[in-house]
């Protein structure tokens, strides 16, 4: 019978943890890998009857997940984030499919994000396609940027039923995430050679924020999901002004150092 390994990575996410790691008794193995947390990720994950390792806080977060991946034993891996959750009839779903893969190699899986209180139906936030069962050997991440898709030598199938997201529990908890993504996406620019001039800016604060919420808001119906509709369009429109104002303010510190 087929094995699955369940990868996961995590800075500071008792909380999650003490909910999730119960949930994930039909899997062979868990493999977590703690990032420098200043809580008991660690002791939680290790109770729970985990493999765990320590790693740095790696701001690319897919170089822990391989390491991670690299860990896991079994025939096939899912990577899970701690603030995901796999329910029964998806659990039932991957066992069924990693017996019987049909030649596939890896699988697709719906994503269900929940954002403070609703889950949103619109807006390109469903169906979120995340790669995340894969065979063993036959995937991994470049190591480039964050949030790169794994890539796969084989033929990729679809799962059926949801993985289920929930994010941001607070507005607090998205704008600390939002200042990490984006700072990581300004530094990606800067190491990249992007410069700011006239035409990146008019790209960064016109263009792409203006057309993305747009398409995301209106063409895609985010306005269906409500409040929580329109905070998701806006800031996926703002995350590209304010990685482009880090990048302005990189590039000034670099020059004012020489």
């Amino acid at each position: 019978m087929a094995s699955v390994s369940i990868a996961i990575i995590g800075h500071n996410e008792s909380g999650h943890l003490r909910e999730l790691l119960p949930r994930l008794k039909w899997a062979t193995e868990i493999v977590y890998v703690d990032c420098d947390s200043a809580d008991d990720s660690y002791l939680i994950a290790q109770k729970a009857g985990c493999k765990v390792f320590r790693q740095p806080n790696n701001p690319n977060l897919n170089v822990n997940k391989s390491f991670a991946i690299s860990q896991s034993t079994s025939d096939w891996i899912f990577y899970l984030d701690p603030d995901e959750r796999i329910p029964e009839n998806l659990a039932e779903e991957i066992v069924s499919k990693i017996s019987h893969p049909d030649s596939y190699r890896a699988f697709f899986v719906k994503r269900k994000n929940h954002y403070f209180g609703k889950w949103l139906k619109h807006g390109g936030q469903y169906p979120d396609l995340q790669l995340r069962l894969f065979e063993r050997n036959y995937a991994s991440f470049p190591q480039r940027h964050v949030h790169e898709r794994l890539q796969v030598r084989g033929k990729v199938g679809h799962l059926q039923n949801d993985l289920l997201h929930f994010p941001y529990l607070s507005i607090s908890q998205y704008l600390q995430k939002f200042d990490f993504y984006t700072s990581f996406e300004a530094n990606y620019l800067a190491e990249h050679g992007l410069e700011a001039n006239f035409w990146n800016s008019g790209r960064f604060l016109i263009f792409i924020p203006t057309s993305r919420f747009i398409r995301r808001y209106f063409f895609k119906l985010g306005f269906l999901d409500g409040w929580q509709g329109l905070f998701a369009a806006l800031f996926d429109s703002i995350n590209f002004m304010v990685r482009y104002f880090k990048l302005k303010e990189i590039l000034k510190n670099k020059k004012d150092i020489r």
